[in-house]
This record gives C-alpha cells, sequence and structure tokens, in this order.
C-alpha cells in the first residue's frame, strides 16, 4: 500500500526539508504576477515554468548540500475548482494543471534524486476559501466531496502523498482526510495559527488534532503547523509536554514574520524577518516536538531562512554526537 511505503520512506530520513513561502517569493523576489495567489498559473507559459524550476532548485541545492530529504510540495494549493474558476480556467482544467504541476516536481526529482538522500513528492491540497479566513463553512462531507475532484486527478500520478497546506477549520481538513481515503492516498495536514496559538474559528491546535484524528478510519500521516511565527505558538507546545497530540506534529512551515495575519493582509512590504533567529528557534521546537522532521517556510520565507534551518540543526546533531 501507497500509506505504508510512504510512511516507510519518510522514517528512512532524520529531516526533511522543503521549500519556503512559494508565493511571497515567486511575487516579491521573483517578480512574478500571481493572481489570486495562484503559482499554478505560473504553468501556463514557458517562462512561469522555468521559473518554478529555479524557485525549487533553489531549495533543492540546499537539501543536497546538507544531505538530508527533501519534499517536493507541487504548486497546486490554488488548484481546485473555485479557485480555477477565478483563474479563468475551464472546468476541465482541474486534470491538466495538476498533472503538469506533479510532472514538474518528477523532472525535479529526477535531476537531483542522485545528490539528495530521499526525495518524495507531495501534491498539495489548498482550502476551498481564503487561507487566513474560512469563509462559508462546509461539513465533512462537503468538504470531502468537494476536494474529491482535485484528489481524484492527484491519484494518478506518481505523488508520494498528498498535503493539505493552511487549514483552518476542522470540519475541511477532516472532509480531505476521508477523501483521501477512498483514493488511497496518504495525508497530510497541516494548520494555520493565528497569534493566540489557535486556529481562526477559536480551536486549539490540541482539539483540532484530536478530533479530525478521532473522525476519520485512516488518520493523516502526520501533521504540520504553518503559516504561523513560532513565537504564536510555543506556548500551546510547551503546555502539551510530550502529550500525545505533541507527537502527532511533523512538520512546521513557519512564518518569518511576526505579524498578525491581519497586519500581513494590510501591508505593503514583505516582512523577511531574520532568519538566523527563525533557524535558532526551530531548535526550541525540535526540543518539543519528538516527532518533528520537515521543516520550511510560509509567508515572507525563501531560501536564507530555510538554509538557516537546515544550518543550526546540523550544528545541533553535531554536538550532540
Amino acid at each position: 500500500m501507497l500509506f505504508d511505503e510512504t510512511k516507510k520512506a519518510l522514517q528512512a530520513e532524520a529531516c526533511f526539508l522543503t521549500d519556503g513561502g512559494t508565493e511571497t517569493s515567486l511575487i516579491y523576489q521573483d517578480g512574478f504576477d500571481l493572481p489570486f495567489f495562484a503559482s499554478c498559473y505560473l504553468l501556463n507559459d514557458e517562462k512561469g515554468y522555468q521559473g518554478l524550476k529555479r524557485y525549487y532548485r533553489r531549495y533543492l541545492e540546499i537539501a543536497a548540500r546538507y544531505h538530508v530529504g527533501f519534499i517536493l510540495e507541487s504548486p497546486t494549493w490554488r488548484a481546485n475548482p473555485d479557485w480555477l474558476g477565478k483563474l479563468g480556467y475551464e472546468e476541465t482544467a482541474i486534470l491538466s494543471v495538476n498533472k503538469k504541476a506533479i510532472d514538474l516536481m518528477l523532472e525535479l526529482k529526477k535531476e537531483f534524486e542522485n545528490r539528495i538522500p530521499q526525495i518524495m513528492i507531495s501534491g498539495c491540497i489548498g482550502p476551498r476559501g481564503d487561507g487566513y479566513k474560512p469563509g462559508d463553512l462546509m461539513t465533512i462531507d462537503e468538504a470531502a466531496n468537494y476536494h474529491s475532484h482535485q484528489l481524484k486527478v492527484l491519484k494518478d500520478t506518481p505523488v508520494n502523498m498528498v498535503t493539505a497546506i493552511t487549514m483552518n477549520y476542522l470540519e475541511e481538513a477532516a472532509g480531505i482526510v476521508k477523501a483521501a481515503a477512498v483514493f488511497g492516498l496518504p495525508v497530510v495536514i497541516s494548520f494555520t495559527l493565528e497569534t493566540d496559538g489557535r486556529l481562526v474559528t477559536g480551536t486549539t491546535l490540541q482539539q483540532a488534532i484530536a478530533d479530525v484524528d478521532a473522525c476519520c478510519d485512516k488518520p493523516p500521516l502526520y501533521f504540520m503547523i504553518n503559516c504561523a511565527h513560532p513565537t504564536h505558538f510555543l506556548n500551546q507546545l510547551e503546555e502539551g509536554d510530550n502529550s500525545s497530540w505533541i507527537k502527532r506534529i511533523g512538520g512546521v512551515r513557519a512564518n518569518a514574520s511576526c505579524k498578525s495575519h491581519a497586519e500581513l493582509d494590510e501591508a505593503t512590504e514583505l516582512d523577511s524577518g531574520d532568519p538566523r533567529a527563525l533557524g535558532s528557534e526551530h531548535l526550541i521546537l525540535k526540543k518539543l516536538l519528538p516527532n518533528l522532521k520537515v521543516f520550511g517556510g510560509c509567508c515572507g520565507t525563501d531560501e536564507r531562512h530555510v538554509q538557516a534551518i537546515a544550518e543550526h540543526l546540523t550544528q545541533h546533531s553535531l554536538q550532540a554526537i
């Protein structure tokens, strides 16, 4: 089964890197115009396609340098029916857009597979609504039905798993897990947290993890935290004190900025924070989260931040020997 194969591959490496803030990097660093913050839009032409390749290569080079695993997260965060419709695509484009994105991931994997110990391809699933605000809430069954359109396409591609990023309420996350199980796809759930370490709905991270695990016959491979600075959720992790829900967190894609989502929405300039400080803060996260092994970035982060994270983790590992 794919679930067992993916789990075994993840266990084979002590650390996996992934990319940073995809959309913020492509806009502010690479100068691309991304309508509706949709990186999949760049798949429309050769210039955008090559721009995406250059973007991912920057992070793959870091993984090669530190000889750690890498998870290629496809640029399909907005490649679901509603967002593709807003972007002007025909309804049938969900097939071509998602498959082209995974083809790009496969090309990059082949390019770097002799230099990186383990490369895995993840099909990225984004929320139906905004990443910061849930909008109209779906039931679990409604969410499963909605996201099945994209998952059905991804199941016929060489993905190792799918990762639902910027999930901000329980029912949508659980619906994705339910639908992924139907298609035999291992799934990872990544929750967006506010400055108080809770989901925007007020749900605690502990409750969100417990509820998703409880309502799904086939639970996620692991959970992640994204789109929040470590200082926003450290208190909740410290209070968890190595409890069962703490052990379910396997990845973090933190923001570079300490600002709230409301502040980031209103900002006219990118806040890149302090890459070195962010790197050192991941050592604290590693101590609090015993099963943490996937490290990347979210809004405002780029290869400098992932480089700093890799450097701090590597130095810590060497000192521990």
